[in-house]
């Protein structure tokens, strides 16, 4: 008889004596994922569950949406006002009337001094969609600054001019079903794994049903380069030469759906021509793929039935981002592969609400994809607000990585950021330091007191978090799910919602407008703005979108006056002949020149540093970080460097080492690996005062956006090891 074979140790689920599971939306990526938050008989809230019959993760949650629930009693929670007449001096406590009231009074200050716009507004990718909304309103409507943007010009920006440029609107065509019918699926720096686990495992259960072909451009060896039937080691910052050659092989073996580009675009022959000059030997040579390889990727995806495209970072965050976006829409749209099932252009958004601030928050226009260029919409939202059309300013001010430098410059005085860190997620740390100290006046929204960019600000807001506080988010694929409330916030912190209500109060201007306090009256407002838009969500509610377990815009009032319940999932955009955003319906296909602009390794500098996202943690982890369960996969900076590579530099695994660039240095443990070349590093963009002391944030011209993945370093060897480690744990958030 086997030894033990009847002595089994079942594993055992601790019962957590759960009396009531909360509906909630996760508030890390922007999967969307749908789960329930469990509260026991004290109160306290101890579980989270993935909702089985939701559409997006149909039950599943990835490591920190298991864990999410701990979130609550995270350490480092914020719980009253905090305010200082300046940096060098400690915090006082003081109560939300005289905060609100100090604010109020340091902007019309600043503003009758050096001008509207010498105070700006930084908002994030992770507030409710009302939030966005009001807040919006508050800084367009009431304070009047045209300085004001969010944090996801560090993520997104790139795919939404990409959007715009080529389809005339931001919003992403596809959705998640489009793997169910795709029959070759192309990702482009993007590694679904780490950055969207749930997605990922869509794509791997559609893969199961129908195997069809996965072709990863990236760089480095990511998990998904280890899954796909093809990795491209591209060149970092080429992306635009490589999409350039796959149209060059298109057209020139006439595999393009010239009825579909004849019916739905126009600019044909300005891209033909351009495309003529990256023939793959070419092109292989500046981007590094064999010509060979180019010819036979460019041909299985135009032969495929229906072939899409999916990307993040590795795109976005380029000197090059908007244009690489623009690329992959010309090569859907020469293959006809927009607006069908399993043929689209899909952005992977990164922060949960990323979509929301782009859809609602005015930082680039007017509210619901409307532009401040266009009259008719500064008439519209004029009207509806109560606002004098022409208090609003006539075309978008500063992107959040040119208000700094505008800081810098003197231009401008005051600054509010929202749930937002710029000290560990801008780059070139200690450029980002001197431009805080400079301001006269900093307001820190948060709901974390400790969070690296408070040590600047004069006054300290905090903040509920997540489902402290009920609201709805739009994830990846357009889906509106919402966010009931848990549990109350800590102390006296104040929903965003609150806080932005509160200080509209202490404008005159605002007497005139309305500013509704409960979160479902703000959306019967946005409801109303969306009628007749693209993004379209008149027939929505919060009821019903709980009830639907989210539902995906546009879903109009015609739809629920016709009895039309929501489609559990598959809405695109662009399904039909002439349905493009541009005025005469079709969509632009853009030659795009390759301008070599890029910081690249040299004899000084000889390695490229790349960057990117673990699974475990979020952004700058200041949640993350503060949770065992997902901290300790990563708990100090770390770099990825070939074995090749270390051996001769003498470097042993596990050892710490100090990376340094043109900007500055940081103290990195050693961690070897073949999933990066000889001549790469790649470095987690989580910790602070780490990887972005290195990085250039070189700015795409279209977007906005830094170049992150595209610059130079050296690594020196540091002999007192253990001075090493104790300088990374310094570097660690928490």
């Amino acid at each position: 008889m086997l030894f033990g074979r009847n002595k089994k140790n079942p594993i055992k689920i601790a019962d957590k004596k759960i009396v009531k599971w909360t509906y909630a939306t996760c508030g890390y990526c922007s999967v969307g994922c749908s789960m329930e938050i469990g509260t026991n008989s004290d109160g306290k809230v101890v579980g989270s569950r993935g909702v089985g019959d939701a559409h997006v993760n149909q039950g599943k949650l990835c490591v920190k949406g298991i864990f999410e629930h701990e979130l609550f009693e995270s350490s480092g929670r914020g719980d009253k006002p905090l305010i200082r007449d300046s940096i060098h001096q400690g915090y006082r406590e003081i109560s939300w009337d005289s905060a609100a009231e100090t604010m109020a009074d340091k902007i019309r200050q600043i503003q009758q001094t050096y001008g509207r716009d010498s105070f700006a507004v930084v908002s994030t990718g992770q507030l409710l969609t009302e939030e966005f909304y009001t807040l919006g309103k508050l800084t367009r409507g009431v304070i009047g600054t045209n300085n004001y943007d969010g944090n996801t010009t560090l993520c997104m920006a790139s795919a939404v001019s990409g959007y715009k440029r080529s389809f005339g609107s931001d919003g992403p065509p596809g959705c998640y079903d489009d793997f169910e019918h795709t029959d070759c699926l192309m990702a482009w720096g993007s590694n679904l794994p780490e950055q969207h686990p749930i997605i990922y495992w869509r794509l791997q259960e559609a893969r199961e049903k129908r195997d069809f072909p996965i072709i990863v451009i990236d760089p480095r060896v990511t998990m998904l380069a280890q899954k796909a039937d093809i990795h491209l080691a591209i060149t970092p910052g080429t992306d635009v030469v490589l999409q350039n050659a796959l149209m060059y092989v298109i057209l020139n073996e006439n595999l393009e759906d010239r009825d579909y580009i004849a019916a739905n675009t126009v600019g044909f022959e300005q891209l033909e021509a351009e495309v003529q000059k990256y023939d793959p030997a070419s092109a292989s040579a500046i981007c590094g793929i064999n010509e060979d390889m180019i010819r036979h990727v460019a041909r299985v995806y135009a032969k495929a039935d229906s072939a899409m495209s999916i990307w993040t970072m590795g795109i976005n965050q380029s000197t090059h981002g908007s244009d690489g976006v623009v690329g992959i829409n010309n090569l859907n749209l020469i293959t006809g592969n927009i607006g069908k099932p399993g043929g689209t252009s899909l952005s992977i958004t990164g922060q949960c609400n990323a979509m929301g601030t782009r859809e609602w928050s005015s930082c680039s226009g007017l509210p619901g994809y409307r532009a401040l260029e266009n009259p008719e919409h500064r008439e519209e939202i004029g009207k509806f607000w109560n606002v004098d059309p022409e208090f609003f300013p006539k075309k978008r001010g500063l992107a959040q990585t040119d208000i700094f430098p505008a800081i810098e410059a003197g231009h401008i005085k005051g600054l509010w950021l929202v749930a937002t860190n710029p000290m560990t997620s801008m780059p070139n740390t200690e450029r980002t330091r001197k431009i805080l100290e400079k301001l006269d006046f900093l307001v820190v929204q948060d709901s974390y007191v400790d969070v690296e960019t408070t040590q600047y600000a004069h006054l300290y807001l905090p903040a509920a978090t997540w489902a402290e506080k009920e609201g709805v988010f739009t994830n990846t694929e357009r889906r509106v799910n919402i966010v009931r409330k848990v549990t109350d916030a800590p102390g006296e912190s104040k929903a965003d919602l609150d806080i932005f209500n509160l200080l509209a109060k202490q404008f005159e201007k605002s007497n005139e407008m309305n500013f509704p306090e409960k979160p479902a009256d703000v959306f019967n407002e946005m409801r109303e703005l969306s009628k007749g838009r693209l993004v379209d969500i008149s027939g929505m509610d919060h009821d019903l979108i709980e009830k639907s377990r989210g539902i995906q815009w546009p879903y109009t009032e015609q739809q629920v006056a016709a009895k039309e319940t929501p489609p559990p999932g598959g809405k695109r955009l662009y399904t039909e002949d002439g349905s493009f955003s541009y005025a005469d319906g079709m969509a632009k296909l853009i030659p795009l020149p390759f301008i070599d602009n890029n910081e690249v390794p040299d004899e000084d500098f000889p390695f490229w540093l790349n960057t990117g996202r673990l699974v475990e943690h979020f952004h700058t982890r200041t949640k993350t970080g503060k949770l065992g369960n997902t901290n300790k996969y990563s708990p100090i900076p770390f770099m990825e460097i070939n074995p090749d590579a270390a051996y001769e530099m003498g470097i042993s695994q596990g050892e710490y080492v100090r990376c340094v660039s043109r900007r500055g240095d940081a103290v990195v443990m050693a961690m070897l690996t073949q999933r990066v070349p000889r001549n790469m590093v790649f470095i987690p963009f989580h910790f602070f005062d780490c990887v972005n002391r290195l990085t250039l944030g070189l700015l795409d011209p279209h977007s906005r956006q830094p170049a992150y993945k595209q610059s130079a370093m050296k690594i020196e060897i540091l002999q007192d090891q253990k001075a090493a480690a104790q300088l990374s744990k310094e570097m660690r958030s928490f």
